[in-house]
């Protein structure tokens, strides 16, 4: 059954309105002044605001006006709060033009601040999926999940403490659902793979999806022209590459104009950048089943394997990047791409 959600009591007012970018365009439109560093403008009233995380330009928090009402996607975390806001306020809004926050799901740098945010903005609902809505509600065991896979001092420096959400202001959000913003529908697809409980955003205005982690990682620094680059993330704990390969194609099937992903921006070249990440998908489960018995010597193989994916995958692609400048943008990225391939080795053990 579809079901159909609207925009909230928020009074109207006249949207900006863009020029639509051209096909390529991947760094997007001229910004708004006092944009801060990091900002990306699009056609069709999506900009993505750096959220701060980690490094510069590593997580995009996006923002679709319309008709001067806002759909935040994805949240960032508690740190991020004041640049959604002060993204606003350039653009001549305020918080109470919020009317959706949509999640894609729950990991704390997607979702850690939609509390916190959610505290400023008194028109917003927050969509996320079935699974993910009770860890938004009571988010004790999310965080005790993200101290394992991070360590808690580290943990506690980068998302702070989760601040609930009030179970009213929650929409669990299903496959097939619709959102509406000031008429604008979003379709939400059910997109396990990356996480069971994830979810995507068709915007059928912009014919574009919003896809948090589940077409993976294109930093904007490998850029080389209009052509773009493309890195799965299989993080911690419920990797799963048949559901991740359904979910991509699902994706493709749509033949969108262009994706949103969180970690950085506007995609265009859907089609080739879509083969390459299901390869690399494939890529991955092979390597997790060749090291599945190595024993106490597997995490350090598996680092390694995802490391030689990485590179060749530089090297065949033809990235802008030297190999150590490879390494150094995805510090980060391998050593949790091979940690989310040990959790679905002892998934796949455990049965």
């Amino acid at each position: 059954m579809t079901r159909h959600y609207d925009d909230g009591p928020g009074a109207l007012q006249e949207g900006s309105g863009q020029s639509p970018e051209g096909p390529g365009a991947p760094h997007g439109l001229p910004g708004t002044p006092g944009d801060a560093p990091g900002t990306l403008h699009y056609a069709h009233g999506i900009a993505a605001i750096d959220s701060g995380y980690v490094r510069p330009m590593l997580d995009a928090i996006h923002l679709v006006e319309e008709q001067g009402r806002i759909a935040v996607v994805d949240s960032g975390c508690n740190a991020s709060v004041p640049a959604v806001l002060h993204a606003l306020a350039v653009r001549g809004l305020d918080a109470s033009c919020v009317d959706w926050i949509l999640l894609t799901h729950v990991h704390l740098d997607h979702a850690g601040g939609a509390g916190l945010l959610l505290q400023s903005c008194p028109n917003a609902r927050v969509a996320v999926h079935p699974r993910g809505a009770r860890h938004m509600i009571d988010p004790r065991r999310l965080m005790a999940g993200t101290i394992e896979v991070y360590g808690e001092e580290a943990a506690r420096r980068m998302y702070g403490d989760i601040v609930p959400i009030p179970a009213q202001r929650i929409v669990e959000v299903r496959d097939g659902d619709r959102i509406e913003l000031a008429g604008r529908v979003f379709a939400v697809l059910d997109t396990p793979g990356h996480a069971r409980h994830h979810v995507c955003y068709h915007d059928l205005k912009s014919d574009s999806v919003f896809v948090g982690d589940t077409f993976g990682l294109s930093y904007r620094e490998l850029d080389d022209g209009e052509r773009q680059a493309i890195f799965p993330a299989t993080t911690p704990v419920q990797f799963d590459p048949p559901a991740l390969r359904a979910s991509i194609d699902r994706l493709l099937a749509l033949q969108p104009q262009a994706l949103f992903l969180t970690h950085y921006g506007r995609v265009h070249e859907v089609a080739r950048l879509g083969a390459r990440l299901r390869a690399m998908v494939d890529d991955f489960e092979r390597l997790a089943i060749a090291h599945a018995d190595a024993g106490p010597r597997r995490a350090r193989l598996l680092r390694e394997g995802v490391q030689a994916i990485l590179l060749a995958e530089a090297r065949e692609q033809g990235w802008p990047l030297a190999p150590d400048r490879v390494l150094a943008l995805f510090r980060d990225d391998v050593p949790l791409n091979a940690s989310g391939l040990e959790s679905w080795l002892d998934a796949r053990s455990a049965g």
